[in-house]
């Protein structure tokens, strides 16, 4: 079963913005907007909820503490215990204010890279794979705004596009989705 998708191309973020606060006004659902750059205000125009990525960043950068404490422990103190300028090799907390540059740099080391793989991973924009976006020129100097009639059951595709027309669009592209 086909959907019917409704693109409207903007050519400033100012305009696409007003744009989405006179159809959210009007109880029209804006699916997705696709820009070059992040529009600062649209999240919440739209209705999308805060990411989670931060408590991801969390988790990640607390597995780099628990993995570069561990690792240290082990290499350091049970593997290969060395005398390095008289410091106790004897156990972990004789030597643990020698280790903290190296926890601190592992832990962010693991958040960053957790979190850009992550964030690659849930918007489906890994290196190789095909675009996403509607129109080739949302990445260099348009916005795209979305819209699904399944969304949208109380207009028809006539009235969507006559409420568009009325915010600034510079372009309007119809198409069915399978």
């Amino acid at each position: 079963m086909a959907e019917t998708v409704i693109y409207a191309m903007y050519d400033d973020d100012d305009v696409l913005k007003d744009g989405a606060k006179k159809l959210v006004a009007k109880g029209v659902k804006i699916s997705e907007v696709f820009s070059p750059f992040p529009i600062h205000g649209i999240d919440p125009i739209i209705g999308i909820k805060n990411t989670r990525l931060g408590i991801m960043a969390f988790i990640y950068g607390l597995t780099g503490t628990v993995l570069a404490t561990y690792g240290m422990r082990f290499f350091m103190i049970t593997d290969w215990p060395m005398n390095i300028g008289g410091k106790p090799n004897g156990s972990y907390l004789d030597n643990m204010l020698a280790f903290v540059p190296i926890t601190f740099e592992f832990t962010v080391l693991c958040a960053a890279h957790g979190m850009a793989i992550t964030y690659l991973l849930r918007n489906k924009t890994l290196p190789g794979l095909p675009a996403q976006n509607p129109d080739p020129r949302t990445t260099d100097d348009k916005f795209v705004m979305e819209i699904r009639l399944s969304e949208n059951t109380k207009f028809d595709a006539a009235e969507l596009e006559t409420m568009l027309k009325e915010t600034g669009i510079i372009e309007l592209d119809q198409k069915e989705l399978k």
